[in-house]
């Protein structure tokens, strides 16, 4: 998993995020979790992208805690189990894109 964590002062609003990942040749869609509920452990046949528009995202990925924020990039490998969560009382958008290999 390779995980990039926003540095700079201002983060990117979710369509500058969906421009991000067309830019890569990604086809970008959202995804919101409302405030803490939990996505169950699945897999994927594909690697997952995911990036942090609002709020907090716990992520569980084969037993590893991960908190991202916003601005917060991952991408899960195909076939890894994971779950995640949202945070802080609050609903997480999530800006997600399926990467085939």
């Amino acid at each position: 998993m390779i995980i990039t964590r926003w540095q700079a002062p201002l983060i990117p609003d979710k369509e500058q995020i969906k421009n991000l990942f067309s830019a890569e040749g990604l086809e970008p869609f959202e995804e919101l979790t409302l405030s803490e509920a939990e996505i169950p452990e699945h897999r994927h046949p594909f690697d997952e992208v995911r990036m942090v528009a609002s709020g907090e995202l716990l992520l569980n990925i084969s037993g590893n805690q991960l908190l991202l924020r916003s601005g917060d990039r991952i991408i899960i490998p195909a076939n890894t189990k994971h779950s995640h969560k949202s945070m802080a009382n609050a609903e997480c958008l999530c800006i997600c894109a399926n990467k085939i290999k």
